[in-house]
């Protein structure tokens, strides 16, 4: 395969609100919350309880299933409550943070072998990172994958510049790479255009460009090596890869991120130094009628405003809700602040515009209509239409003929924005992923 990829299919959605490359503040939050519901397929076993006090890196719950997959705290302080929901489901582990830190030394050393890796990512909580693929669930210790992915960068909506963030984290990456290339072959993915990681060495390095989802791990693996039935990728995001190389040259767990706050209804865009499970409200101002979005506007997750920065977000998008109607609707004439991915209003007159956009759906849920929307914003060797059309009937075979094993509901974000027809997309192919996972474990 080429280490070179131009892809063309895909969308740039033009919101408005992208962050300024500045840092506009540092949180030092007072409470901090572990969520095991950013970890998919985590059934989660509590290893503390209120009055507890720990060190920042020391574990505070593990898997049930795995026992030897720990999930650590970011903080060192006192476990201040245990939030729970429905039928006692842990959602959060509260820890009420030092005014000064203390960390656990987990020794400044490189992994030797892919068994010392493996150890120093169940130990330090680094493990929940590893994202395995088919599925997108975390990774079984027990398997060795044929590659491990990293995407050096976004395309999605206003997202966090890591030629920004995690510049000063080349050494970091370049540790943890060389620790992951213990364990399989690493594929790292630039930016076509100009990257700051564009010398990171002991791995196969491949320059990606063209629209959204261009940036998506996904996307680049179905064209530099598919995913067949019966094979195994794991993937890392940039920002998780740093801090295992963190934790590697200095012995100690650092979570600390930029976090990109953005979107048309920030009061000031912006980068902020936080932890993941740092509250919403300490990060930035959150005005009523406004929703809080966790990651970007097509794959993120409505925190609200008393809610918490997940373990894998590096983003926070504000919009205001859509809860108004328009006059005229679709029906009106012109409609020069409203922006189509196709050619129905004049918003392709302007391709530089800005929108301020809003969580409007602009309609509800009616026939399902086929048209080649989805293949034009989908640059993957698939049939979404039918891929999709399979999951709604949930007929595994078919599902596994039209590319189930490639995608995760993220590759296919950009057809929720484009489907005339309104349908939740990403909620039917995660239906179906949730089917094979049933089916076929």
């Amino acid at each position: 395969m080429s280490n070179h990829l131009a892809l063309k299919k895909g969308l740039n959605i033009p919101l408005k609100g992208v962050a300024a490359p500045e840092v506009i503040k540092t949180v030092v939050p007072d409470i901090v919350a572990v969520k095991p519901t950013d970890f998919k397929g985590l059934v989660a076993r509590l290893l503390v309880k209120e009055g507890d006090t720990v060190k920042a890196g020391s574990p505070v719950m593990a898997d049930k299933q795995r026992p030897e997959i720990l999930f650590t705290t970011p903080v060192s302080g006192t476990v201040c409550g245990i939030a729970r929901g429905e039928k006692r489901k842990l959602l959060a582990i509260l820890v009420k943070a030092d005014s000064q830190q203390e960390f656990v030394d987990f020794g400044a050393n490189a992994p030797a072998s892919a068994r010392e890796t493996k150890d120093l990512l169940l130990k330090t909580g680094l493990w929940g990172s590893l994202i395995q693929r088919p599925y997108g669930i975390m990774a079984n210790p027990d398997i060795t994958p044929k590659a491990i992915f990293i995407s050096s960068f976004s395309t999605a909506p206003l997202a966090t510049d890591t030629d920004f963030t995690l510049v000063e984290a080349r050494t970091d990456i370049q540790a943890g790479v060389d620790a992951l290339g213990k364990i399989a072959p690493v594929h790292f993915c630039v930016r076509k255009a100009g990257s700051s990681f564009g010398g990171i060495k002991n791995a196969k390095l491949h320059a990606v460009g063209g629209p959204h989802p261009a940036g998506n791990v996904g996307v680049q693996i179905s064209h530099i090596s598919p995913i067949h039935k019966g094979e195994t990728v794991w993937t890392m995001s940039l920002l998780n890869l740093a801090a295992l190389g963190h934790v590697i040259n200095t012995g100690k767990l650092d979570l600390t991120r930029k976090v990109a706050v953005t979107g048309p209804a920030a009061a000031k865009t912006g980068y902020v130094v936080a932890l993941p499970g740092t509250p919403v409200k300490d990060i930035t101002d959150v005005k009523e009628g406004v929703r809080v979005v966790g990651g970007d506007v097509l794959t993120g997750e409505n925190l609200g405003a008393d809610g918490y920065l997940g373990f894998f977000e590096d983003q926070l998008t504000l919009l205001e809700e859509g809860d108004k109607r328009e006059w005229l609707g679709w029906a009106k004439p012109v409609r020069t602040k409203v922006f189509s991915s196709s050619w129905c209003y004049f918003s392709w007159l302007a391709p530089r515009k800005k929108y301020n956009m809003d969580t409007n759906l602009h309609g509800g849920v009616r026939a399902f209509v086929e048209t080649k929307c989805f293949e034009d914003v989908t640059p993957m060797d698939i049939f979404p239409i039918y891929l999709i059309k399979a999951c709604l009937a949930g007929d595994i075979e078919k599902m596994e003929k039209f590319g189930i094993y490639e995608v995760l509901p993220e590759d296919l974000a950009l057809c929720d924005f484009v489907d005339p027809s309104k349908n939740e997309i990403q909620a039917i192919i995660q239906n179906g992923i949730d089917l094979m996972i049933k089916e076929m474990a």
